[in-house]
């Protein structure tokens, strides 16, 4: 297990002082891919074979939103490894360790050269350290979007700070994006992405927005194929 230690600062908080969703994802996004560093096998094989691990899909359930000057710590740990695909919680707690977020996520292995799946060896998957399954409400990865009943928003460009050095848009930004489109009152409990197309650089994302039992889902798409579907509850 790797963790990080946090404070919720200035520049995280909402005009609340509580802690944004948006900076509790940059969290543990840091904390999943600096985890690599505690992996000196994997990270070597990952070197040699052009390779990177790119975000699928994530399940965040909000136990509680800390405050400002809370101390914090983020933690990351695998449960599962295919050739293609891992799977890791990473949780947030508090100063008492009681958790704050809960979440599960699927990562893809690409070979940076084509952009393509890429797979692990047997060697390199004996090689990682495995932890036990983290106790939460596992949901799919699917997100089913609703056939009717949806808004059509207006287009938001992907700008050159949404980048990150994958070349294409931070995770987190499209729920920070997605979040703009829901009523200012809607309090977030549980939050589901799965990411399908990378956006890159001068991307043009058409947000429409479908109210559902709970929540909503938001669908960010280019050229009306969903680059990435946000569901919130």
């Amino acid at each position: 297990m790797f963790s990080l230690n946090y404070k919720v600062t200035t520049s995280t908080c909402d005009s609340e002082g509580r802690l944004k969703l948006y900076s509790a994802l940059q969290m543990m996004q840091d904390c999943s891919e600096m985890w690599i560093d505690s992996e000196p096998a994997a990270r070597q094989f990952f070197i040699d074979n052009n390779m990177t691990q790119l975000l699928a899909t994530r399940q965040v359930e909000v136990m509680r939103v800390p405050r400002f000057k809370e101390e914090l710590t983020v933690t990351t740990s695998i449960y599962e490894v295919m050739p293609m695909y891992g799977f890791r919680n990473t949780f947030i707690r508090d100063a008492k360790g009681q958790p704050c977020y809960r979440t599960w996520s699927m990562g893809a292995f690409i070979d940076l050269a084509t952009g393509k799946l890429a797979r692990l060896t047997d060697e390199a998957i004996a090689s990682l350290t495995l932890e036990p399954k983290q106790e939460m409400n596992y949901r799919g990865r699917r997100i089913i979007l609703p056939k009717t009943g949806g808004t059509q928003l207006a287009p938001v460009q992907v700008m050159r700070a949404d980048i990150d050095y994958n070349h294409h848009m931070n995770n987190a930004n499209y729920v920070r994006i997605a979040m703009e489109l829901l009523p200012k009152d809607f309090e977030v409990k549980n939050l589901r992405v799965e990411y399908r197309i990378a956006a890159k650089l001068g991307d043009s994302l058409t947000p429409t927005l479908y109210p559902i039992d709970g929540g909503y889902i938001v669908s960010l798409a280019i050229d009306s194929q969903p680059s990435a579907i946000i569901e919130f509850m």
